[in-house]
C-alpha cells in the first residue's frame, strides 16, 4: 500500500538524495548552500518519523513497538551525529553509506511508511497534515574539534556502523 504519506516521504528521501549530491560536488563550501537545506531537511525528516509516524504507529498497535523502530532509531542517532560537525568527504560517504541501507528499511515492502500507512486506518489524513506541518528545526552552528569527531564515532558504533568501513564504502 503506497497512499499519500508514503508518497510524501519518499519524495522527501529522493529531495535529500538530490541536496546531498548538489553538497558533494561543492566541496569548498562547508557549511553552505545545499548541505545546509540537506541538513536541514534530514533533521525535520528524522523528526516527523521519530515524533508523529512511529508514535502514531505504536499507538494503533496498543501501544506494541514496530520490529523496525529500534533500527530506525539507531540510523537516526547516528545521522543525527553526523549533521554536527562540518560537512567534509568522510561525513558525506558516511551519511551516503547509512542512507543506503536505511531508506530501503523504511520505503521497502512492508516497511515503515507502507506499515504506518496502513496502520493510520481512518487516521490518514490527520496524521498526513501533521506530518506537512512539521516544522524545520533551527539549525545551530556545526561543531569542530577532536572530542566532536570522537562523538560521532561513539553514535555510529552504538548503532553498528564504524568509521572507516562506512568512509571507505564503496558509493552506490
Amino acid at each position: 500500500m503506497q497512499g499519500l504519506i508514503y508518497q510524501m516521504l519518499v519524495e522527501d528521501h529522493r529531495r535529500m538524495e538530490n541536496l546531498l549530491a548538489l553538497a558533494e560536488t561543492d566541496a569548498g563550501a562547508c557549511g553552505a548552500g545545499a548541505y545546509e537545506e540537506f541538513r536541514s531537511g534530514l533533521l525535520r525528516h528524522i523528526g516527523m518519523e521519530e515524533n508523529i509516524l512511529i508514535p502514531s504507529a505504536h499507538r494503533a498497535r496498543g501501544g506494541e513497538r514496530l520490529p523496525i523502530a529500534d533500527r530506525i532509531r539507531l540510523d537516526h542517532g547516528a545521522l543525527a551525529a553526523l549533521l554536527v560537525p562540518p560537512p567534509t568527504p568522510e561525513i558525506i560517504a558516511c551519511i551516503k553509506a547509512i542512507l543506503s541501507g536505511h531508506n530501503p528499511l523504511e520505503e521497502g515492502k512492508d516497511g515503515l511508511y507502507e506499515t504506518c500507512e496502513r496502520l493510520a486506518g481512518d487516521g490518514h489524513d490527520s496524521l498526513l497534515e501533521r506530518l506537512r506541518a512539521y516544522p524545520c528545526p533551527r539549525l545551530k552552528p556545526h561543531v569542530s574539534g577532536p572530542g566532536v569527531l570522537e562523538a560521532t564515532r561513539r553514535a555510529l558504533a552504538r548503532a553498528g556502523y564504524e568509521w572507516d568501513e562506512l568512509v571507505n564504502r564503496p558509493s552506490v
